[in-house]
């Protein structure tokens, strides 16, 4: 990958990159047993890629990656407590209902500017049923590992079809990995960063 920039290049043209800074602990609502398995086991591939780190609680949280399944927006506001966390909540549904979105993702950032919390928002829609478990699963595991940019996978998506198997792209794969160096940065908003982790890739 020549140029890594795009992907953290945001649409209004700001440079904004974020890994997480804790232990990722991660909990799904609304699927079966059988789904919430595939999802912790592609959540446990990512991070391993990027040599981070899981845990079984999160001091603040107790969780800190949250997913949820609906099929109906307005479901999210029954979930106890949700508002809580996320009080914007409450415009976000009608803003999510208006643009007929399937998915949604929340970061919440530390005062190191590292990730400290993400919410994933998922509406089973007729596109959504359609895909397998296994690559939703990998999809949404890719798109939280980092802080990416609103249009980084608008052309080219994280996954693709590797022998005959959905799997992540290797040059995401590399960019995530050279993000999680020890000795960069967890969060930049200079676009000199994305040079940094283009030389890590060579």
């Amino acid at each position: 990958m020549d140029d890594v920039a795009p992907l953290f290049t945001r649409s209004d043209g700001d440079y904004v990159f974020a890994r997480w800074g804790r232990p990722i602990v991660p909990v799904v609502f609304g699927v079966d047993d059988a789904t919430l398995a595939v999802f912790k086991g592609a959540i446990e591939a990512v991070v391993a890629l990027a040599g981070h780190k899981m845990d079984e609680t999160d001091m603040e949280l107790g969780a800190n990656l949250m997913m949820f399944f609906c099929q109906d927006w307005n479901e999210l506001l029954d979930v106890p407590h949700l508002d809580k966390l996320l009080p914007e909540l409450g415009t976000l549904v009608p803003r999510l209902q208006a643009a007929d979105a399937n998915q949604y993702r929340i970061f919440r950032f530390d005062e190191a500017g590292a990730i400290q919390a993400a919410f994933v928002f998922m509406r089973m829609d007729d596109q959504m049923a359609q895909a397998p478990a296994d690559t939703l699963a990998l999809s949404q595991a890719v798109q939280v590992i980092l802080l990416w940019s609103d249009t980084a996978f608008s052309e080219v998506p994280p996954l693709a079809m590797i022998e005959g198997k959905v799997a992540l792209r290797p040059e995401i794969g590399d960019v995530i990995r050279a993000a999680y160096d020890p000795v960069m940065p967890v969060a930049a908003r200079d676009a000199s960063h994305a040079l940094r982790l283009g030389a890590r890739l060579l």
